[in-house]
């Protein structure tokens, strides 16, 4: 399925809305298409990128719908914001802007790298992972992180590195990431100029990745 389709398809309805570095702002327009908030807030740090949000979405901001902001992060967003979305960036990235401002009271967020650093974040807050998958838009992975900021609950080791729903129920697409992931740390660790400490630690990462998909042929889960 397409990135941004499939997000939508993930995003519920609210009173308000924030599409935290919205792009061109479709995720913003499907909410409000589709009835499924009142107000949405659409953010940059740029004001010239925010620009083409602001021209899609033009009709709804005129009819006070839609507040384009231009900031960092969430400085821009109310505090009692229902759901929060950001996508498209780094997991240190969202953990700087989540440590800056405040933790959402619903939010999805899906990172392009640093998945293990979001979930210890967010499990260290006290959030409730609801969701917490990879799927696959056909030329890349992407992860999905979404719940809510209270009830959490603990968070085995390899849970944080893998993702809790990845192995309770593994998908074709996360399997295809990890053996591809593996194929690329076994190709690496043939080159003879590698540092002793690198070495090790793609060595144990290997060993990680071979365990898990070992057990999944075996279905251990």
């Amino acid at each position: 399925m397409d990135r941004i389709a499939k997000i939508c398809s993930l995003l519920s309805e609210t009173e308000t809305f924030a599409d935290v570095g919205c792009d061109h702002g479709y995720m913003a327009e499907y909410m409000l298409k589709n009835c499924l908030c009142r107000t949405a807030y659409i953010t940059d740090i740029s004001e010239k990128c925010l620009k083409k949000a602001e021209t899609l979405l033009d009709g709804y901001i005129r009819a006070g719908k839609c507040i384009p902001v231009v900031c960092d992060g969430l400085a821009g967003v109310p505090k009692d914001c229902g759901f929060v979305l950001i996508a498209g960036m780094g997991g240190e990235e969202i953990v700087r802007i989540l440590s800056e401002s405040f933790l959402p009271k619903k939010f999805l967020f899906q990172p392009m790298k640093n998945s293990e650093k979001l979930r210890r974040y967010l499990a260290a807050r006290g959030a409730k992972l609801e969701r917490d998958f990879t799927f696959s838009d056909g030329t890349a992975f992407y992860d999905v992180i979404s719940g809510q900021s209270e009830g959490g609950g603990a968070y085995t080791e390899e849970e944080f590195f893998f993702g809790r729903e990845n192995l309770r129920s593994p998908s074709a697409d996360f399997i295809e990431k990890w053996e591809s992931e593996a194929a690329k740390l076994r190709s690496y660790l043939e080159r003879d100029n590698m540092a002793a400490p690198h070495r090790e630690d793609l060595t144990s990462r290997l060993t990680r990745i071979e365990t898990l998909l070992d057990k999944i042929r075996l279905s251990v889960f």
